[in-house]
């Protein structure tokens, strides 16, 4: 699969493994540690997915979607919640997110939901 993903989690060791688990599956990451960091590399790079943890300090993962979502609007997000936040992603559903999954995620139900993404970003252009 030949895709490139904005991988977003303040958890820096997961989002490490998470994108060299990806990377391993033909899948190009960049990885982003805050809210604001992702806001930035999009400034500069436009991925197709951005996979998105909504628990982080500073900018939520709901205020990231929102402004991605304003600025980035065929940018597909894939949620990542932990345990108790099925609201919030419910909620991030609501603002415009392609769908979200429950930590921890299993990589290969990860990389179904990019493959689907991807899909419905090509049906959109």
């Amino acid at each position: 699969m030949n895709c490139k993903v904005l991988l977003v989690d303040d958890e820096k060791e997961f989002a490490s493994t998470l994108a060299e688990r990806l990377d391993l599956r033909g899948i190009s990451v960049d990885v982003a540690n805050s809210g604001e960091d992702a806001l930035r590399s999009l400034s500069k790079s436009v991925p197709e997915v951005v996979i998105l943890d909504l628990m982080m300090p500073g900018m939520n993962g709901l205020a990231v979607l929102e402004r991605i979502k304003q600025d980035f609007p065929q940018i597909q997000v894939i949620l990542l919640t932990g345990m108790g936040s099925v609201s919030e992603g419910v909620e991030g559903l609501r603002l415009g997110a392609f769908d979200y999954l429950m930590k921890p995620v299993h990589i290969e139900d990860l990389v179904a939901r990019i493959k689907d993404a991807v899909s419905k970003s090509e049906r959109e252009v």
